[in-house]
């Protein structure tokens, strides 16, 4: 029979064993709530929240919905909303992927960056900024999944009695992340209660301050991470760490890379925190003497970080492809050949093609090659100024608007060389011997920076 609806698609995700890693003795099964409607395992406690608040009266036809989010709570949040009339806010800290935000957007939620640099209790905080948001517009709730009581309540009553009967009612083990709380407290209580044997365990992003906790007692500092969704400088009021037996933390370079690898020797295309409890799950299995059933979660769909997670480019960026540092400018350009070479054009295409190709790699100009060779630059001033001269000028070859005027440096340059050709407002085009290897941005030069230690 047809669902009646995207909702009625929500739960009921399907489980599959992992064959293509090194699991020890154990098997390892992954519940791929990425097959939920809007992609995402939050899909659960956003209709259950709204549903809570629908039914004691907090949320009344025509209202909003106000959340502070990693993303996919807000994209849940404005998949139901929209079905029901609502208008959805969310205030999301910037670090969020670009898929995420245009998804949300795409549903019809208003998005409010913030910054991802400050803590509890700051103004801009994202949690912080939502409630101050919540308080001043009329008719609306803060969904605020880490303590809604509805969060974990639709775990507990949907994914751990899903997981549970999959497995036959025999699971040794459950790997699950924690952001709001809901999916650990949820499961863990379910399984408490119907299968005592199961351990849950939690797996962590290097910087949150929750398996430290977990694993010595001690309340550290948080540092910073890169891994979305999952990881926390406080604990959530809707967090339950004592239903935790055994903690991991892992650093972002193996979140990614496990991600990367369960796309490669699974297909499953899962994001950034499914590749930290992927991690995380295979260095439980390894570590156990006896065999043992696990189960852990592909939280969400790798096709909301396909700019990040799958982005050979980012990754370089990060410094996560075990390529020696020469401190030259080549640094700043090989991270392109990841991509698949810098992007170019022809002096006989069109401004047009220019164009279409500088907003498809979100770029601002594109270096003119003709038989190998760099002959020109062309950037958006460029075909600016022919637009404003005649509309007709999208026609024009790339060769009569392009500049000649170069300014090059050998690969080999310090990084240093850089900083006056910037201040000149001039954009270095890198060159080993007469071959052309790429362009660099002020954008470039700092991300080489901040991976420097201070």
């Amino acid at each position: 029979m047809a669902a009646q609806g995207a909702l009625d698609l929500i739960g009921h995700t399907p489980l599959v064993q992992v064959k293509g890693f090194d699991t020890g003795l154990c098997s390892l099964y992954l519940k791929l709530e990425s097959q939920n409607p809007s992609g995402s395992i939050k899909d659960r406690p956003a209709r259950a929240m709204i549903e809570a608040a629908e039914r004691d009266g907090r949320l009344k036809p025509g209202g909003t919905i106000i959340e502070a989010t990693a993303g996919n709570t807000g994209v849940g949040l404005a998949l139901v909303g929209a079905s029901r009339g609502y208008r959805t806010v969310l205030v999301v800290p910037d670090k969020m992927s670009r898929e995420k935000v245009l998804h949300a957007k795409a549903l019809g939620a208003d998005v409010i960056l913030t910054r991802s640099d400050v803590g509890k209790g700051h103004p801009d905080y994202y949690q912080d900024l939502a409630q101050d948001i919540r308080a001043r517009t009329p008719g609306a709730i803060y969904a605020n999944q880490f303590e809604n009581p509805a969060n974990p309540a639709a775990h507990e009553a949907t994914t751990g009695p899903e997981l549970l009967a999959q497995m036959d009612g025999d699971v040794d083990a459950i790997v699950v992340g924690v952001g709001s709380g809901g999916t650990l407290t949820g499961i863990g209580r379910y399984m408490r209660t119907h299968s005592p044997k199961t351990d849950m365990v939690l797996a962590d992003p290097v910087g949150s301050i929750l398996a430290p906790l977990v694993n010595t007692g001690t309340m550290t500092e948080a540092g910073s991470w890169v891994v979305e969704g999952i990881g926390e400088d406080f604990v959530p009021p809707n967090c339950d760490l004592s239903l935790v037996k055994r903690a991991y933390a892992i650093s972002d370079r193996d979140s990614f890379s496990a991600a990367r690898d369960l796309l490669r020797q699974e297909g499953i295309l899962g994001g950034s925190s499914s590749g930290t409890l992927l991690a995380a799950a295979l260095a439980y299995c390894r570590e156990q003497t006896t065999p043992k059933r696990v189960v852990s979660l592909v939280c969400d769909s790798g096709a909301k970080y396909l700019s990040k997670v799958f982005s050979d480019a980012f990754v370089a960026q990060e410094g996560w492809l075990d390529r020696p540092a020469t401190g030259t400018v080549r640094d700043l350009v090989i991270n392109r050949f990841a991509e698949g070479g810098t992007i170019v054009v022809a002096p006989e295409e069109t401004l047009r093609s220019a164009f279409a190709r500088m907003r498809a790699a979100d770029v601002s100009q594109l270096p003119v090659i003709e038989n190998g060779k760099l002959v020109g630059l062309v950037d958006e001033s460029d075909i600016l100024n022919r637009l404003v001269e005649d509309p007709r000028a999208f026609e024009t070859k790339v060769r009569d608007a392009m500049t000649e005027r170069l300014r090059t440096l050998p690969a080999n340059a310090p990084l240093t060389e850089l900083l006056p050709l910037f201040a000149a407002h001039l954009v270095p085009v890198i060159v080993d011997g007469d071959d052309f290897l790429g362009l660099v941005t002020r954008i470039d030069l700092i991300n080489e920076l901040r991976k420097k230690p201070q």
